[in-house]
């Protein structure tokens, strides 16, 4: 198999190959040669670097080779997938490895799953006593084959089974497209009913699952990891800045109580209307980023302040404390009272 040569990111600025599009990340790529026959003898371990990224076109043409080899067949995405290893997500593999829940290695994945890849977006939604961990590419339909839908969801499922033991199952998951092949691998792979043609591609995870705290955790080990992420996402985004990176990184700065999206629409020299089609291209929408920019900052506040509800509230955007309470239930599953308590056991 012929493999591109990737680009590696020095900083703010990309040597060698610029990088015009959504871009994935080498160690991705090796993993996935890694998983199937195709990986050759040595392998190419030698330009995994965590910096290192490939052109998502250059990442669907390894896959069409991957796909079109003798011994493929309609479940090789899935099975790619259940393979993974943490080193195949780089840096967040590392850091899902020391989260303290499942709720916070999803919370992980929503964050830096652009070091990954940037073709799509990881969300986790909850909802009562369930929580969807959900998929959804950012490049065109067509873009994107089915299989590497798969791979994504089975890397996840057989990720959060780094954390909760090889018996561990979710409640169910969906895919948006029509199933290819027999039905029994997915079972056997998630363990739990699969639907296709469903209106997203999800994993369905009892709130119990999502938020059962490992007996062995490291937080000072989890905090250099989530340093280490933070550093090269910035890297990342100032390397090929997406407008909704730009818009993240406006509302990291931004006085939330104030913040609307004529600001960063201003500093963008877009219009409102733009910068919102722009969002929508990109799989999202202010007002995800928004509610995404309120929780972080609510987090960091309860974790590093001991300042009470009704102050935390205004600095994150929320009218007063019963707001922030029932905003911060359905962010964690718990009341800020009970995370702030839990955080510092």
């Amino acid at each position: 198999m012929s493999i591109p040569e990737p680009t590696p990111l020095t900083g703010p600025s990309l040597t060698g190959r610029s990088l015009t599009g959504p871009s994935v990340n080498a160690s991705y790529a090796l993993a996935v040669l890694s998983a199937t026959a195709e990986a050759g003898p040595g392998g190419t371990d030698s330009w995994a670097m965590p910096t290192d990224r490939l052109e998502y076109g250059e990442m669907r043409a390894l896959w069409d080779e991957v796909l079109t080899a003798r011994d493929a067949g309609p479940h090789t995405g899935l099975l790619v997938g259940d393979r993974l290893r943490p080193d195949g997500l780089h840096i967040l593999g590392h850091l899902i490895l020391t989260c303290a829940s499942l709720a916070d290695a999803a919370r992980a994945a929503e964050r830096y799953h652009p070091l990954v890849s940037q073709a799509g977006t990881v969300t986790l939604r909850r909802l009562g006593g369930v929580g969807r961990i959900c998929y959804r590419p950012t490049v065109g339909p067509t873009a994107m084959l089915p299989q590497q839908v798969e791979a994504v969801v089975s890397s996840m499922v057989r990720a959060a089974r780094w954390i909760t033991g090889d018996d561990w199952a979710p409640v169910a998951v969906s895919f948006a497209h029509p199933r290819a092949g027999a039905a029994e691998p997915y079972a056997r792979v998630f363990g739990c009913p699969v639907t296709f043609g469903a209106p997203e591609n999800a994993i369905t995870v009892t709130g119990e699952d999502l938020d059962r705290r490992r007996p062995l955790y490291d937080p000072a080990l989890n905090r250099l990891h989530q340093a280490y992420a933070d550093r090269l996402l910035h890297q990342l985004s100032a390397a090929s800045p997406t407008v909704a990176e730009r818009v993240r990184q406006w509302l990291e700065h931004a006085a939330l109580e104030e913040a609307d999206p004529e600001g960063p629409a201003r500093q963008l020299n877009l219009s409102v209307r733009t910068l919102r089609r722009a969002l929508h291209a990109e799989g999202t929408t202010w007002r995800a980023l928004l509610d995404t920019a309120r929780h972080g900052r609510a987090r960091r506040l309860l974790e590093t302040t001991a300042l009470p509800l009704d102050r935390i509230a205004p600095l994150v955007g929320l009218s007063g404390a019963t707001a922030l309470v029932r905003a911060f239930t359905r962010w964690e599953g718990m009341p800020p009272g009970a995370y702030r308590s839990r955080y510092r056991c």
